[in-house]
């Protein structure tokens, strides 16, 4: 089973669960819509990535990983949800199509989120139920990439204070499931996870440059969610703040950064290669071009 497949699989056992008998149907269904069809599961995919780099790919290895990479993109689903909300962004659509309040309501939307939360968790207990050493590496580094102060939580009460640190801020709101992802995926096979902190940061931030291009360059049909959000709630952005050429090019600049923080393993070139080849998939093409 590839990368993808395994990812996909992995969140279709955890979502199953949800489903059974006697539990809520509405709340089930929204729970669906919130994970399927998915984004481009970076982060699952990070995870899964670095635990190769790091072990010989066995097939404990692999599951662990997976369960790992599954609940990262649970929490990210879960985040996406309250993040839509209109108490926060009020988004009407997610990866193009209507987002969970608007389908299923405010309350089920809240109540998904919620759910999503703890269906990640649950997700990874069950994924290392036979290697508790396991779940003592990997269960801090996710909680600290989603609570607070430095994880998905705290980056967006940011969003809530009077002055923000627009480096703090995209740490938290987007950075952290990356480091996350990177330190778990390491973890998880049983290595240190501190040397691969570098990759996930430098990823973070080059996926949060990149959203702020979209967010202010491209339309919504092109972005299967509302464009201009960043404008529309005042907060930062640093294709405005740099101009769109300029964040380009640190946006490349990132991308290489993150591709030689790879520390040194078997893996290495392949996970270098993988970097470069997820890169292209930020922004399109045409914009790339033109913002050279």
């Amino acid at each position: 089973m590839d990368a993808d497949a395994l990812i996909e699989w992995a969140l279709e056992d955890a979502v199953s669960e949800s489903e059974s008998p006697p539990g809520p149907p509405l709340l089930a269904s929204a729970i669906r819509h919130a994970v399927f069809p998915g984004g481009a599961r970076v982060r699952p995919q990070l995870c899964l990535a670095v635990a190769a780099a790091c072990s010989a790919g066995s097939r404990d290895d692999l599951m662990v990983s997976a369960g790992a990479g599954a609940a990262l993109e649970l929490l990210h689903c879960a985040s996406l949800v309250h993040d839509d909300l209109p108490c926060f962004d009020g988004a009407d659509t997610r990866r193009g199509k209507p987002s969970v309040h608007v389908a299923y309501g405010e309350p089920i939307a809240l109540l998904t989120g919620d759910a999503l939360i703890v269906m990640a968790f649950s997700t990874l207990a069950r994924t290392c139920a036979e290697s508790p050493e396991t779940l003592l590496r990997v269960l801090p580094i996710v909680t600290s990439a989603v609570g607070a102060p430095h994880g998905i939580v705290a980056g967006q009460a940011w969003e809530s204070e009077r002055e923000i640190d627009t480096a703090t801020y995209h740490r938290a709101k987007t950075g952290a499931l990356f480091i996350g992802a990177a330190e778990a995926g390491a973890a998880s096979v049983g290595a240190d996870p501190t040397p691969w902190r570098r990759l996930g940061e430098c990823l973070g931030d080059a996926y949060q440059v990149a959203d702020d291009l979209r967010d202010m360059l491209l339309d919504e049909d092109a972005l299967g969610k509302p464009a201009g959000q960043d404008a529309k709630c005042a907060r930062p952005n640093a294709a405005s703040d740099l101009g769109p050429r300029a964040a380009m090019a640190k946006l490349n600049g990132l991308i290489e950064a993150a591709a030689d923080s790879v520390p040194e393993c078997k893996g290495a070139p392949a996970l270098r290669a993988l970097v470069h080849a997820q890169a292209s998939r930020l922004i399109p093409a045409s914009l790339a071009r033109a913002l050279a």
